[in-house]
């Protein structure tokens, strides 16, 4: 039998002025190696072997872009899931002939042996090729097997949910695109926040990342965002953004290629930069399979994912419609204030104050400690400032009896975590870094004794408080 194989990298447009030497040249054409044959391989035939991963899964942003590995934190988000769940079945291996974009022209290319199982579309490989190329990104984009079936998987197999999904972006991408301008970076780089949470603001992994751009709590608190039993502006979609976008710059100074820089985003700078030394590689294909398996589908999702958000008219999807708003206004809050207050004596629905402000836990600004902001629909906000003494009187007392605080301060202390032991960590040192004690961790995972292996999960509660 013989395949039809293509492999295009797509060099990116020039961005303004303000990013003069940041475009990278398309993928170069590789000399001949010898390679092991279970790992990266380019034979005499130019032909770059890729080994598939038997997983795909995502993970969260890593504790911090230092160069030390770190823990795997494997992720699974609203939508995600599944796309992961369909690559999982495609075959173990990939053989990928390299080519180049020249003008208009394709290089197509069969070869005679193993045939990737690719999955079925109706949409040629030239299009989605002509597609790419028109949407004149900064990041480049490169095409091939892998890129193409999330392509297909975003356009064609999950149509409803990403219908979903593009809602939503009519809502925050105007934010992202805010942001990340602010700090001078590609606005492509707002397709993320679409693998990391479905554009869900209180999405949550089962390791406990959070947010539209699912931070780790270490991570979270490394880059700013305030967290404690009744704030966690992870969830805040203003605030993880400009994380996110902090994150990213630093992780493109550490990389200077953008395809690696979102990958570290996915699985740490520490690994990122340990398949670079193992490869002797800089470029994302030429990693690939030193990378972490969960990884290695992180950045050719990104690309299906920037695409859709340009294409999806052509596949005939619908963005489902999201409720709207309005324009918003902000409160400077400086004392204690319960959504129940606001609902009751200004009569801002309690579910329009909770969508606007997720990231206050328990409906409970805590403005005694420090400012906070409060975001409400503009047409609201006379009647907020009006009766703004009112509000903060209602039922106070009962709101924010002492003992009900500390109740919900105690309960919710300790952020659960799933650790993946690695070597030379032993328990008063993962303690200590969790702040946390030997005797809990034991407890908590019904350890007798401080034996633990490389590998083994443990559940830890930070702060000690389950």
């Amino acid at each position: 039998m013989t395949s039809l194989l293509i492999f295009l990298a797509l060099s990116g447009a020039t961005h303004p002025a303000n990013h003069p030497d940041r475009h990278r040249d398309p993928l170069p054409n590789l000399r001949t190696t010898d390679m092991a044959s279970d790992t990266l391989r380019i034979d005499t035939a130019d032909t770059l072997r890729i080994d598939a991963s038997d997983s795909l899964g995502f993970r969260a942003p890593a504790d911090s872009l230092g160069l030390a590995d770190f823990p795997e934190k494997t992720v699974e988000t609203a939508d995600t899931s599944d796309f992961a769940d369909e690559l999982t079945r495609l075959s173990d291996s990939l053989h990928i002939r390299i080519g180049k974009w020249q003008q208009a022209e394709v290089r197509w290319i069969v070869e005679e042996g193993d045939i990737p199982e690719v999955i079925p579309s109706n949409t040629p490989d030239s299009v989605f090729i002509r597609r790419l190329n028109g949407m004149n990104s900064f990041i480049p984009l490169s095409y091939n097997n892998i890129v193409r079936n999330f392509l297909v998987l975003y356009s064609e197999r999950r149509n409803k949910s990403i219908g979903e999904v593009l809602g939503r972006c009519n809502i925050f991408m105007p934010i992202f695109e805010e942001v990340f301008s602010r700090y001078d970076l590609p606005e492509e780089l707002k397709a993320m926040a679409i693998i990391e949470s479905a554009l869900i603001p209180t999405a949550t992994s089962r390791v406990g990342a959070k947010g539209m751009w699912q931070f780790m709590y270490s991570t979270g608190k490394k880059y700013g965002l305030h967290i404690d039993s009744f704030v966690d502006e992870r969830l805040d979609v203003y605030k993880s953004a400009d994380a996110a976008a902090r994150y990213l710059k630093d992780a493109y100074e550490v990389f200077g290629d953008w395809a690696l820089a979102i990958s570290s985003y996915n699985c740490g700078a520490g690994n990122v930069q340990k398949a670079i030394r193992r490869s002797g590689k800089r470029n994302f294909w030429e990693i690939y399979n030193w990378l972490p398996r969960e990884t290695r589908g992180y950045f050719p999702a990104f690309i299906g994912a920037l695409y859709i958000t340009e294409y999806y008219k052509e596949h005939g999807i619908v963005p489902v419609t999201e409720q709207a708003f309005g324009p918003i206004d902000t409160i400077k809050v400086d004392k204690m204030l319960h959504f129940t207050q606001i609902e009751k004596v200004a009569g801002i629905p309690r579910k329009t104050l909770r969508d606007l402000n997720p990231q206050y836990r328990h409906d409970i600004i805590p403005g005694k400690e420090q400012e906070y902001i409060l975001r409400i629909p503009y047409r609201y906000t006379n009647q907020f400032i009006d009766k703004e003494d009112e509000i903060y009187a209602w039922k106070a007392d009962s709101l924010f009896n002492p003992v009900r605080l500390k109740k919900l301060k105690d309960g919710m202390d300790g952020e659960r975590i799933v650790y993946k032991v690695k070597s030379g960590d032993v328990l008063g040192k993962i303690a200590l870094r969790n702040h946390c004690t030997v005797a809990q961790i034991k407890r908590w995972n019904g350890l007798r004794n401080n034996n633990i292996r490389v590998g083994q999960k443990l559940i830890i509660y930070r702060g000690g408080r389950k």
